[in-house]
C-alpha cells in the first residue's frame, strides 16, 4: 500500500524549526530580563542558559547581562551554602565563554574562599593569561600564589652553599652503595635531581602539595628525568609497599625542617619511614655494602640556644605598658602572644615564632653563652620514638651580660653525615631563620651575671618545646621565675623566712579575682604598645567631637530659646530639660583595638566597637569596668548587625555616625581590600562635619639596590641550583610585591631620596587620582632592584602616623622589579604610580 502521507519539503520544515527556535529565544530573552527585574537571578540564569545553548551566535551581545546574572545567582548559592550548585553554574558559565577572564577570576574567588586554594591558583593564573592587564586577577593570584610556594622556597634555592652541601652529601651516599633512594617532602624536586645525576638507579619522590607536586613533574621533566624519577603525590606516611614502591630503599633524603627543626613532622615521617620504607640500619662495626641498609640524610642534629634581650620580640609579644591614652589596663587581664607555650596546654600549636636574627630591627645583646639544648639521632628509630614520650629535660645557663629577658632563640646544626654539614645560627649567611621562644609570666625580667636562666625542653606533639622558663636569684638562692618581685628596700631574711616569703608570693592573685585570658596575634600585641597611635587617636577624636558639642550646643540653645517663647506666650513653664542625644563612634578595625573605649572617655559619646570574639568582648568589657565606664557605654557593633558582611550601617535610623575609624593598612604593610568602596560608604553614613579617620594617606616610596630582595623573589639562574632548570617553573608563582619588610634593617643601598607617590584621600575623593607619573632623582649610582613603599596616614592637618616609625606595629612593602636598572648619579627616572580600587601598581617608565 503506498505511502499516502505528503513529506514536507525539506527547506520548509528546516525554516519552520529556525522560526521556531527564534521565538524561543525571544521569549527566552524576555523571560530573563523580566526575572532580572523581579531580582530572580536563579531562573534568570536558567533561561540565559537556554538562550546561549540555542543560539550561541548571541554571546557578545547577552555577555554582560550573562555575567552579573551568575555572579548574582552565584551570591545567593553561596549563602545557601549550595556549594554543588554553585561551582555547577561556574562549570556550565566557562562552557560557553572558556576565555572570559572575568568568570575564570569570580571561579577562582569561590574557589578560594572555600579553601581550594590549588584550584583557585589556576583559575587566577589562567585569567592573567587571557588578559595580563585585569589587575583583580592578578591582585588574586599573587595572594594566593603565596599561600602556595612560600617565600622560603627562593630563598632555599638561591642558597647555593645549602644546595653544594646538600649535594655532596648525596653523592657520596650514593658512591658508597645507596641506590634506591625515597625524597620525602620533595619541593622542586632538586634533592632527587641530585640522586639521578649522582647515579641512584631508583629515585622516588613524594610532595603532598597537589601545586609543588605539579611544578615538580614540570622540572623533572624539563632536566629530561622523568623516566629515573618516579613522583608521587602524597604524604610519605601514605606510601605502601609494593603499592606504591616495590621495596624498601637504601636512601631517604629529606629537609622536612622548620626554624625549631620538628615542625614540618620529620620526626614522625622518619618513624614511619624506618618501620616501613627503610632497609634496617648497618650496626656499628659491621662492614658490608651499603646498598643493604638503609640510612637517612640527615643523619644527625644538634640544637643550640641563647638568651637574648630584643625589644622588637618584647613589644610584639608582652604588653610593656599599664597605661594607653587615659586607658588604664586591669592587672586580672593576660594578654598572650600566639607563641605563648602553657604547661598545661593540651592543643597543637606551634610554641614558637621565628625571626631573622641578624635583621632585627635594633638587634639584639645576647644575655648567655650559646648553650646545647639536644641532639637527636635520625639514623636510631629508637631514639625518634623516644622523643615524644620522653619526659622534660631540665636545663639551667649562667647569665653572663645583664639586660631584660625577652626570648630564647634556637638554631640547630644539621648533620647530613659525618663530613657535611649545615647550621642555621643567626652569625652564619644563611636562608634560615632562628626559632624565637618569648619568655611570659615573670615577676622580673631583669637579669644580671650570677643569675641563672632555668627551662624545661622537651619534643611533645613533634614541636620543640621550651617551657617553664625562670631565673634562679644568685643573691637570695631560690627561683624567682615566677613568684618573687625583686625590692632593694626589703630587710636581708635567713633561708627560712626567705623561703616562706617565696612561697607566700606564689598566690599572685586573689582567690575572688579571676584572670581572664586574652589571646592576641602579635601584631594586635604591638599595636597595644604602639603610645602614638592611642594618644594620636585620641586628640583627633577629641577636636572632632568638641568641635560637634559646640555645634550641637548651639543648636540645643536655639531651640531652647524659641522653646521658651513659645512657653512664655502660651503662659506655661517649660522646666523639663531634654536629655542631649549622644555623639555616635564606630570603630571597624580588624582585630583587637581600644580606640572606643578612648572615645568613651571625650564626653557624651557612644562608642561601639567592631570586634568578633568572645574572649575580646570579654577583655574590653573588663577594661571598661576597671576604667569605671557605665555598662551600656560600649557596645559591640556586630551584634545590632544581622549582616556582618554590612557592618558599615547607620547607629539608629534617624542617626549617623560622628566619627568612622577604618582599618586602612594590613599589617604587612599593603593598603586593606576594599578599602576605598569602604570609605565611600562610610562618607554616606557621616553626620555633618563628621569625620573619617584617617582622613587621607600619602604613600611614600625609594629607589633601592637589594640583592636580598632580589633572591626571595625569583630564583636566579640555574648557576645557583647547580646547572638544574628550575627557575623558570617556580619563578611562574614569582610575586612582585614583597610584603612584611623591615626597612629599619633591610639589607639594601638608597639610590633616592623618599618621595610621595600618591595620595589616598578618604574625605575628598575627587582628589584622588587613579594614574600618576612621579619623576624620582637619583643621588647614589647603582642598580635600582626595588622600591620599598611606606604611609603616613593622616587623622587630620595637623596628627600624622607613619607606618615605617620605630614604634609602628605595621611593616613595610616594596616592589621588586623584573629586570635591575643601572643609574647613575644626577640621573632621573619616572616611575607610573596606578590605584585601582585597593590595588597600587608601580613601575618604572622607560
Amino acid at each position: 500500500m503506498p505511502n499516502l502521507r505528503t513529506r514536507p519539503r525539506r527547506g520548509a520544515g528546516r525554516g519552520a524549526r529556525a522560526a521556531g527556535r527564534d521565538e524561543l529565544v525571544s521569549r527566552s530573552l524576555q523571560s530573563a530580563e523580566h526575572c532580572l527585574g523581579a531580582q530572580d537571578f536563579g531562573t534568570a540564569y536558567a533561561h540565559y542558559l537556554l538562550v546561549l545553548s540555542l543560539a550561541p551566535e548571541l554571546k557578545d551581545v547577552v555577555k554582560e547581562t550573562f555575567q552579573y546574572t551568575l555572579f548574582r545567582w552565584a551570591e545567593e548559592l553561596d549563602a545557601l551554602s549550595r556549594t554543588q550548585d554553585l561551582l555547577g553554574c561556574y562549570e556550565q558559565a566557562l562552557e560557553l565563554f572558556p576565555d572570559d577572564e572575568v568568570i575564570c577570576n569570580s571561579m577562582g574567588e569561590h574557589l578560594f574562599r572555600m579553601g581550594f586554594r590549588d584550584e583557585a591558583a589556576g583559575y587566577f593564573r589562567k585569567a592573567v593569561k587571557l588578559n595580563p592587564d585585569f589587575s583583580d586577577a592578578k591582585e588574586n593570584f599573587y595572594r594566593v600564589a603565596n599561600w602556595l610556594v612560600e617565600r622560603w622556597h627562593f630563598l632555599m634555592l638561591n642558597d647555593t652553599r645549602r644546595n653544594m652541601i646538600y649535594n655532596a652529601a648525596i653523592q657520596k651516599a650514593v658512591r658508597l652503595g645507596s641506590r634506591s633512594v625515597l625524597d620525602i617532602g620533595a619541593g622542586t624536586g632538586i634533592l632527587s635531581m641530585f640522586a639521578k645525576k649522582a647515579g641512584a638507579h631508583l629515585v622516588y619522590a613524594c610532595e603532598l602539595s597537589k601545586t609543588m607536586y605539579e611544578l615538580a613533574c614540570d622540572v623533572v621533566a624539563a632536566n629530561e628525568m622523568e623516566a629515573g624519577i618516579k613522583l608521587l603525590h602524597m604524604k610519605s606516611l601514605d606510601i605502601e609497599i609494593p603499592k606504591h614502591i616495590p621495596e624498601r630503599v637504601s636512601l631517604v633524603v629529606t629537609e622536612t625542617v622548620d626554624a625549631g627543626l620538628f615542625g614540618e613532622g620529620i620526626v614522625e615521617s622518619l618513624i614511619h619511614a624506618w618501620e616501613h620504607l627503610l632497609l634496617q640500619p648497618k650496626t656499628k662495626g659491621e662492614n658490608g655494602n651499603c646498598e643493604k641498609y638503609g640510612k637517612v640524610i640527615p643523619a644527625s642534629a644538634v640544637i643550640f640556644g641563647m638568651a637574648v634581650e630584643c625589644v622588637e620580640i618584647r613589644r610584639h609579644h608582652r604588653v610593656g605598658i599599664k597605661d594607653i591614652a587615659g586607658i588604664c589596663l586591669p592587672t586580672s587581664v593576660k594578654f598572650q602572644s600566639p607563641a605563648y607555650s602553657s604547661v598545661d596546654a593540651e592543643e597543637t600549636v606551634e610554641p614558637y615564632t621565628t625571626e631573622k636574627m641578624s635583621r632585627v630591627p635594633g638587634g639584639y645583646l645576647a644575655l648567655t653563652e650559646c648553650f646545647e639544648i639536644m641532639t637527636v639521632d635520625f639514623n636510631n628509630l629508637q631514639e625518634l620514638k623516644s622523643l615524644a614520650t620522653k619526659k622534660p629535660d631540665k636545663i639551667g645557663i649562667p647569665v653572663i651580660k645583664e639586660g631584660i629577658l625577652d626570648a630564647i632563640v634556637v638554631w640547630f646544626v644539621l648533620q647530613l653525615d659525618d663530613e657535611h654539614s649545615l647550621s642555621t645560627s643567626p652569625s652564619e649567611e644563611t636562608c634560615w631563620e632562628q626559632a624565637v621562644y618569648p619568655v611570659h609570666d615573670l615577676a622580673d625580667y631583669w637579669i644580671k651575671p650570677g643569675d641563672q636562666v632555668t627551662m624545661e625542653v622537651s619534643c611533645q606533639d613533634c614541636y620543640l618545646r621550651i617551657q617553664s622558663i625562670s631565673v634562679f636569684n644568685s643573691e637570695h638562692e631560690m627561683d624567682v621565675g615566677k613568684s618573687f618581685t625583686k625590692n632593694k628596700d626589703l630587710l636581708p631574711l635567713g633561708n627560712e623566712a626567705e623561703l616562706c616569703s617565696a612561697l607566700a608570693n606564689l598566690q599572685t592573685s586573689k582567690p575572688d579575682a579571676v584572670e581572664q585570658t586574652c589571646a592576641l596575634e602579635s601584631t594586635e600585641i604591638a599595636l597595644l604598645n604602639n603610645i602614638p597611635y592611642h594618644e594620636g587617636f585620641k586628640m583627633a577624636m577629641k577636636k572632632v567631637l568638641s568641635s560637634l558639642t559646640l555645634e550641637k550646643r548651639g543648636q540645643a540653645m536655639d531651640t531652647q530659646c524659641q522653646s521658651n517663647e513659645m512657653s512664655c506666650e502660651s503662659g506655661q513653664n517649660n522646666s523639663e530639660q531634654s536629655v542631649p542625644e549622644p555623639l555616635y563612634v564606630l570603630d571597624v578595625s580588624e582585630g583587637f583595638s581600644i580606640l572606643p573605649i578612648i572615645a568613651g572617655t571625650l564626653g557624651q559619646v557612644k562608642p561601639y566597637s567592631s570586634v568578633e570574639k568572645d574572649q575580646h568582648r570579654m577583655t574590653l568589657d573588663l577594661i571598661s569596668e576597671t576604667n569605671h565606664f557605665p555598662k551600656e557605654t560600649l557596645e559591640f557593633w556586630l551584634r545590632h548587625v544581622e549582616d556582618e558582611s554590612a557592618v558599615l550601617q547607620r547607629p539608629k535610623s534617624d542617626k549617623l555616625w560622628s566619627i568612622i575609624i577604618l582599618d586602612v593598612i594590613e599589617p604587612s604593610g599593603l593598603l586593606q581590600q576594599e578599602i576605598m568602596e569602604k570609605a565611600a560608604i562610610s562618607r554616606c553614613l557621616l553626620q555633618s562635619g563628621g569625620k573619617i579617620f584617617p582622613q587621607y594617606m600619602l604613600m611614600f616610596g625609594l629607589l633601592v639596590e637589594s640583592q636580598t630582595l632580589v633572591e626571595e623573589s625569583a630564583v636566579q639562574g640555574t648557576e645557583r641550583t647547580l646547572g638544574f632548570n628550575i627557575a623558570p617553573f617556580i619563578n611562574q608563582f614569582q610575586v612582585p610585591i614583597r610584603v612584611f619588610l623591615d626597612l629599619s634593617s633591610l639589607p639594601c643601598i638608597p639610590l633616592s631620596k623618599p618621595v610621595e607617590l600618591l595620595r589616598l584621600d578618604l574625605m575628598t575623593p575627587y582628589l584622588n587620582t587613579s594614574n600618576r607619573e612621579v619623576k624620582v632623582c637619583i643621588c647614589k649610582s647603582g642598580q635600582v632592584t626595588a622600591i620599598p613603599f611606606w604611609y603616613h596616614m593622616y587623622l587630620d592637618d595637623e596628627i600624622r602616623l607613619d607606618t615605617s616609625s620605630e614604634a609602628s606595629h605595621w611593616k613595610q612593602a616594596a616592589v621588586v622589579l623584573d629586570n635591575p636598572i643601572q643609574v647613575e648619579m644626577g640621573d632621573e627616572l619616572v616611575l607610573n604610580v596606578q590605584h585601582h580600587k585597593s590595588n597600587v601598581s608601580i613601575t618604572v617608565k622607560q
